[in-house]
């Protein structure tokens, strides 16, 4: 390698590295500035009639880890005008109970059970979704997940972003209001502890900062607020509308033939529509059960290698952001430009990361990171960074996922098939690329 090109790759790579501690701060001043300060909403005191309904549904399967308070937490919505819809797709389910025992000590809520669900596609999440979203009294839909718990003043000022006036004449209108996800906690398993660390740092140092910077759609859907009315104008293409409406299906069951449907939607959305996305200063504290360390590297798994057949490029980019990589990067540019020692160099990188992510950590917790697991988050957050690289190797060569028991081959743009185990590797081999349009009768 020639003194010129080695010259040209130190430069580039303090660059980038330069480059990422921006977005990292970015992030880490995105979440001092939106999460230290949750002001109560004044919808909150408001009439019914005087502000827009809003139907929450919330999809239940099975006894999630802390269910009741978890559903609890939409009962005790501080907001006058509001229905809970709560679906199960089998009338034995575990979760029914739990529901109807929460209807009963709140009487005065507007809630209704939907039983069974409605196969528009290979998403078990959609399907169970698609009988309350069309019973829905209200346009405003609030989606949340069985496994998250939040705050009683969320809804009103998630509304309030949704349809507040803005604040420049230049803001495009907002489709989506969404919330991060922070991790909670409840039995110290390692898998669950690593999940934590993930979630709670570099997880949401990035989601802050893209988007801040809003140059595309970034959102996770543990709780997504939009308006039916917009949904049934998209149908998941992320090609912009030139006419009235978009072709093929429309609505919530367009996204049943996608595994990452929140994902998706929210494109749609950006890109279909050309409406943009906010937060509000809320989390989605998702709470983490019983995960095992297979569990989690499962889970990563899962989720890389369906990002890689929505968005490519930006996940072939990935590892050259994490932490471990990034220091062996900015190591070997100091070294060779100034004669700086590797170890100083990789000492001084985790220790200005940590600290970072820390405190993205205490932003949306609303506290430092408690004494009494400080040894056990900051040990997962060492396995987590070590662990980055080698989860994403292993993930990127492959396409089939398992997902709530059933195994997927994910396909292109996102889209996922059940898998047929029945074939051989061979047969799997010469699969065409143009796949054929999702059965739905499954």
């Amino acid at each position: 390698m020639t003194v010129e090109l080695r010259l040209i790759l130190a430069l580039v790579g303090l660059l980038w590295y330069a480059g990422l501690w921006a977005i990292g701060i970015l992030g880490c001043s995105s979440a001092r500035k939106r999460y230290r300060n949750r002001p109560r909403s004044p919808l909150a005191a408001a009439s019914a009639s005087s502000v827009p309904g809003v139907s929450i549904l919330r999809p239940l399967k099975g006894l999630d880890t802390n269910l009741y308070e978890n559903l609890e937490s939409t009962f005790v919505q501080e907001y006058p005008n509001y229905e809970i819809l709560l679906s199960v797709a089998d009338e034995n389910d575990q979760a029914l109970p739990v529901a109807r025992e929460l209807m009963s000590k709140y009487p005065n809520v507007n809630c209704r059970i939907i039983i069974g669900e409605e196969v528009v596609g290979v998403n078990p999440k959609v399907n169970n979704l698609i009988r309350s979203y069309r019973q829905a009294a209200n346009d405003i839909l609030w989606v949340i997940d069985s496994n998250v718990t939040v705050h009683s003043g969320t809804l009103a000022r998630s509304v309030d972003a949704l349809v507040g006036s803005p604040s420049a004449p230049s803001r495009k209108r907002i489709a989506l209001v969404h919330h991060v996800p922070f991790a909670l906690v409840t039995e110290p398993k390692i898998g669950s502890r690593i999940e934590e660390a993930f979630l709670n740092t570099n997880h949401a140092k990035m989601y802050l900062a893209i988007n801040a910077a809003a140059v595309d759609s970034c959102v996770m859907g543990k709780s997504n607020l939009y308006r039916r009315s917009d949904l049934e104008r998209v149908n998941g293409s992320l090609k912009p509308m030139y006419a009235a409406t978009q072709p093929g299906p429309l609505g919530l069951p367009a996204f049943g033939r996608f595994l990452a449907e929140d994902n998706m939607i929210a494109g749609a959305l950006w890109h279909e529509l050309g409406d943009r996305h906010d937060l509000s200063c809320d989390v989605a504290r998702n709470v983490v059960g019983n995960m095992s360390f297979s569990d989690y590297v499962w889970r990563r798994v899962r989720w890389i290698r369906v990002r890689k057949h929505m968005v490519l490029a930006a996940t072939l980019v990935e590892p050259f952001t994490e932490s471990v990589v990034l220091s062996i990067i900015c190591a070997s540019s100091l070294k060779y430009l100034f004669g700086v020692w590797l170890w100083i160099s990789i000492c001084v990188h985790f220790a200005l990361w940590a600290y970072v992510d820390l405190d993205v950590y205490a932003s949306l917790a609303g506290h430092p990171l408690p004494s009494a697991i400080r040894w056990q988050f900051g040990a997962a957050w060492v396995v987590r960074e070590l662990l980055a690289l080698p989860i994403f190797l292993f993930a990127i060569v492959g396409s089939e996922v398992t997902w709530r028991g059933h195994t997927y081959r994910v396909l292109r743009n996102g889209e996922v098939e059940r898998a047929d185990k029945s074939r051989t590797w061979f047969q799997r081999l010469r699969q065409p690329k143009n796949y054929d349009p999702l059965d739905t009768d499954l």
